[in-house]
């Protein structure tokens, strides 16, 4: 009981001590993300970088009544100190869709700058867990892994693409047409963060739903292109900024109550993997006081789900593959 005590008073220490730091933070993603970051009790550093507005956006956040300590960084001169002590980084830079565009077409731009990136974390705050929102995720977590070997630092427990708005937007979308709270909806979202890559087990979701199969398809399609969705919607204004900030904050949190010892705490994340063929896949992670705790796999899935694994594989391998070159030659 002294033990557990103990535990617990150096938990509620840790707790309000995350040192975060959001690099874009200046972005479509990176200002709301960066507003939830602050207004939560578990950070107490709040580390802003982007290559503009940076000092505006800290100043406006520093106002607000949480005891988050805010400062911005402005340019790659002052990075290094950016990061300095981090325990979390979170990296929503780069350039957003626009209508006709897939993910991967914001390849070069983004690809270039989650390296230089990267680069500055294996550098500065290598034991940092690295939380990638930058897309196209199936290629930029690649890109960091490979930076971070370059580095000699790699720990693939410490590098997690962001794909929970995958599951926040399965949540929602069945909860709707089911008529439930979303809050307590559940579903697991498996495989990429692109396209047919994203696969929803919706015959995990707890409660329990049904759906007849014409309606299980629609509704898996619907999460897979949800994100084209509001690019549409926003004519070319942009991407999804808002969900995709809440979704990330939503994943950092549960992180870092992880890193506190909080037991229990699971995300999906597309991360390194030996749960397929594929080097890295998206599955249900346990989250501990060093990032992945154990990967609890792919579990039990239904026929339905099982073909859109197997179909997902080629361009999972692709992505990735193209992640790697691309980090090869980076300079």
């Amino acid at each position: 009981a002294a033990a557990a005590a103990l535990r617990r008073g150096l938990a509620t220490t840790a707790q309000n001590n995350a040192k975060v730091a959001v690099l874009g933070a200046s972005g479509g993603i990176g200002q709301p993300l960066s507003l939830l970051l602050k207004n939560s009790p578990l950070v107490s550093r709040l580390s802003l970088y982007d290559i503009a507005h940076t000092p505006g956006v800290a100043a406006d956040l520093s106002h607000i009544e949480t005891r988050a300590n805010v400062k911005g960084f402005l340019g790659p001169e002052q990075l290094p100190e950016c990061l300095k002590g981090c325990n979390v980084v979170v990296i929503p830079a780069g350039v957003p869709r626009k209508p006709g565009m897939t993910r991967d077409d914001l390849f070069n731009t983004n690809a270039s700058i989650v390296a230089t990136l990267t680069s500055a974390c294996a550098k500065h705050c290598p034991e940092a867990m690295i939380c990638i929102i930058s897309n196209p995720v199936n290629s930029t977590i690649p890109i960091t892994s490979e930076v971070f070997k370059k580095h000699g630092v790699y720990n693939p427990n410490r590098i997690f693409g962001v794909t929970t708005l995958d599951i926040v937007r399965a949540n929602t979308f069945v909860a709707e047409l089911k008529g439930l709270d979303p809050a307590r909806v559940n579903v697991p979202v498996i495989g990429g963060h692109a396209g047919k890559t994203i696969i929803p087990l919706i015959s995990q979701c707890t409660p329990k739903v049904d759906f007849p199969q014409d309606q299980l398809e629609k509704l898996t399609g619907r999460i897979q292109e949800a994100g084209t969705e509001v690019v549409k919607a926003k004519a070319g204004a942009g991407s999804a900024t808002l969900s995709m900030a809440y979704a990330g904050a939503r994943f950092v949190f549960s992180l870092v109550d992880a890193m506190n010892g909080k037991e229990g705490v699971i995300e999906c994340a597309f991360v390194r993997s030996e749960e397929t063929e594929s080097p890295y896949f998206s599955t249900p992670l346990l989250l501990g006081k060093n990032g992945i705790e154990k990967n609890l796999g792919i579990g039990k899935i239904s026929p339905f789900e099982e073909k859109m694994v197997a179909e997902a594989m080629s361009e999972l391998k692709a992505s990735i593959k193209k992640g790697e070159e691309f980090a090869k030659n980076f300079k």
